[in-house]
């Protein structure tokens, strides 16, 4: 069987909602407080906003590479195919590496928040984690369509939730509900809408940058959608209005009905007893209001590791296809038309490190910290890539509306809107540090980047490869590799 061959199982509707539960997780519904309390209604509100425009232009950058070049690698295969096959090299194995951590870090989360109800404590964390592992095993060892409709349903569970809350959440602030008319008098007490100055905005807006993390899953998931020029503009429409009014939604409603002001939005035990969620909703009358927005936050969990182990798989099979990993990791299983043994080595090495995490969690959370740079280093590859197609467009003499199946909008602003952003994420993760003179936590954050460099260095020392010419560039529209 051919790579070609493997099951195209998802839908218009599993891509956008992969996409969309991917950026909602445990920072909208437990970090919120603390976003507030630091910058204020006004300073949370701008720096979301900032961040939704960043993104809308990302995943503009994202959906026109996705459609144009549908491959499950995505990122790597982009890379590698615009820029240059060194590059690709390293984006792989990074991102091959966030998806992992990830993956393993929420399944750890998610057994101590199962423990939250004295019920489920008959199992320990270490046990519960098993337990999850499995879970999200199953959905991934079998067809693409199982994955899909999972991941969907978990992503709903998370929208609805939100939507009840902001719907719930006007009615409070208009007097319609609970008893109080709340109104905006929260946004200008004390030093509202704006407190903490620049410091205080500038901490929230990595916090923003960092919490739409994973939206650009749905590059990867192209690969495997039944009409990936359908599917993924209309993914691209839907994950940034649908984040932008369920974060800013959100935030406006706990900013009216919760003083920046209120202890309880600090939050510094990340209790779900103290998520503002719960206590807006404990406000209206809702019983068992922790238990309720525990259980979204333990099924957030769980949606975002089926998310990046699959993810990750599809990074893996694609790096070796690329010949960039082992062979036999390309390779499509008869039975289940997806890449079994790419998911298999995935599986293997989220399970190395839950069993690590019992003796040294304290050493997977270091390494989660890095997620947030590796990040940012993915996020800048595809903005690189899509530039190096536009040139390579128009080196070859061709039109982008011809080349493209979707152009995305506002390409020349859109570009130096996200490169403005990422490089404030970049250099913003590192001054509170440097403020502080602690030049090891410095080095931590840099550390991705200088991996990144030395990967492309040892790979092009290895290989002898060279960036791409823009004259060379291939601009047939091809499914995958």
């Amino acid at each position: 069987m051919s790579n070609n061959e493997m099951d195209r199982g998802l839908k218009a509707r599993h891509v956008s909602m992969i996409a969309i539960g991917g950026a909602i997780g445990t920072g909208l519904f437990v970090a919120t407080g603390g976003v507030i309390s630091q910058a204020g209604p006004g300073g949370a509100l701008l720096a979301y906003l900032i961040i939704g425009v960043m993104l809308y232009f990302l995943m503009s950058t994202i959906g026109e590479l996705a459609t144009f070049y549908p491959v499950s690698g995505a990122f790597s295969a982009f890379s590698t195919r615009f820029i240059d096959p060194s590059v690709g090299f390293a984006i792989g194995w990074l991102y091959l590496i966030i998806g992992v951590l990830v993956s393993a870090v929420d399944i750890i989360v998610a057994a101590n928040v199962i423990t939250f109800w004295e019920a489920m404590q008959f199992l320990s964390p270490f046990g519960w984690s098993i337990v999850f592992f499995i879970i999200i095993v199953l959905l991934n060892i079998f067809t693409v369509k199982l994955y899909g409709e999972a991941e969907y349903w978990l992503s709903l569970i998370k929208v609805t939730t939100i939507f009840v809350f902001i719907v719930f959440g006007v009615l409070m602030i208009f007097g319609i509900l609970g008893g109080e008319t709340y109104g905006f008098k929260n946004y200008t007490i004390g030093e509202a809408p704006f407190v903490g100055g620049f410091a205080g905005f500038f901490s929230v807006l990595l916090i923003a940058g960092f919490s739409v993390g994973g939206t650009e899953v749905v590059a990867v998931t192209a690969g495997e959608s039944d009409e990936p020029e359908k599917s993924m503009p209309k993914a691209v429409k839907q994950v940034f209005w649908r984040i932008l009014i369920f974060y800013i939604g959100s935030i406006a409603v706990i900013s009216a009905i919760l003083p920046y002001t209120d202890p309880m939005l600090l939050n510094e035990s990340g209790s779900v007893n103290q998520s503002p969620f719960t206590i807006v909703f404990d406000r209206i009358g809702i019983a068992f209001a922790a238990s309720v927005i525990n259980a979204v936050v333990l099924t957030a969990l769980l949606s975002a590791s089926n998310s990046m182990l699959y993810t990750a798989s599809r990074m893996l099979y694609s790096l070796a296809n690329n010949k960039q990993a082992p062979a036999f990791l390309g390779k499509v299983n008869e039975r289940t038309r997806s890449p079994l043994s790419a998911v298999i080595t995935v599986i293997v090495a989220v399970f190395l490190i839950i069993v690590f995490s019992n003796f040294k969690e304290n050493a997977i959370f270091f390494l989660l910290e890095l997620v947030g740079s590796l990040i940012i280093v993915v996020w800048g590859s595809n903005v690189w890539a899509q530039i190096r197609l536009r040139k390579a467009i128009k080196v070859q003499g061709k039109n982008v509306e011809d080349v493209l199946p979707f152009v995305g909008k506002g390409y020349v602003i859109g570009k130096i809107v996200v490169i403005s952003v990422l490089f404030l994420l970049f250099a913003g993760g590192a001054i509170p540090h440097l403020l502080n003179l602690n030049f090891k936590n410095v080095f931590g954050h840099f550390l991705p980047f200088i991996l990144f460099g030395a990967a492309i260095v040892i790979h092009k020392l290895i290989t002898g490869s060279k960036m791409v010419k823009l004259s060379e560039i291939d601009l047939e529209r091809k499914r995958t590799e």
